[in-house]
């Protein structure tokens, strides 16, 4: 067995480590073709990851001109045996109704919030509200994956 499928994630580590993690990277194509890298904040869906930001934003622009991205979520920076990460190759779906893209900031806003949608505090419920008139839902498709725990190397190399 190579090195590379032995630090290689099944799916269920996959899901637990989208879950675990806060952050994702996301890689779209700017306008004079340079990779534009953005954090994101995300929720999983159905194993799927789904984000939103404002539909103004570069990040927006970018994938209605060319609808690939690239996700990385990664952890362990401090030490090389602790790395470990997802690379999503995706494409994506642009979601444009107020009413969705209100839900998807509510359950955002939860996940980071550390409550349910239902115990939202009014005021960021009110916030989000009001945002989602002026963002979009993003739902990464995903294409192809790469995964890499070095952790399953137990230190040798």
């Amino acid at each position: 067995m190579s090195r590379r499928d032995q630090i290689k994630m099944t799916e269920a580590e996959v899901l637990a480590f989208l879950e675990e993690e806060r952050v994702v990277t996301c890689a779209t194509f700017g306008p004079n073709g340079w990779p534009h890298l953005m954090p994101l904040w995300y929720v999983l869906r159905d194993g799927r990851v789904w984000a939103w930001t404002f539909a103004k934003s570069q990040k927006t622009k970018n994938l209605e001109r060319d609808a690939r991205a690239t996700l990385q979520v990664e952890a362990g920076r401090d030490q090389y045996p602790q790395l470990r990460g997802v690379m999503l190759e995706t494409e994506v779906r642009i979601h444009r109704e107020t009413p969705f893209v209100t839900d998807l900031g509510l359950e955002i806003f939860a996940r980071y919030g550390g409550a349910s949608v239902e115990d939202l505090d009014p005021g960021v419920r009110a916030m989000v509200e009001q945002q989602a008139a002026k963002r979009v839902g993003l739902e990464f498709v995903e294409v192809r994956r790469a995964t890499w725990d070095h952790r399953k190397l137990g230190g040798v190399y």
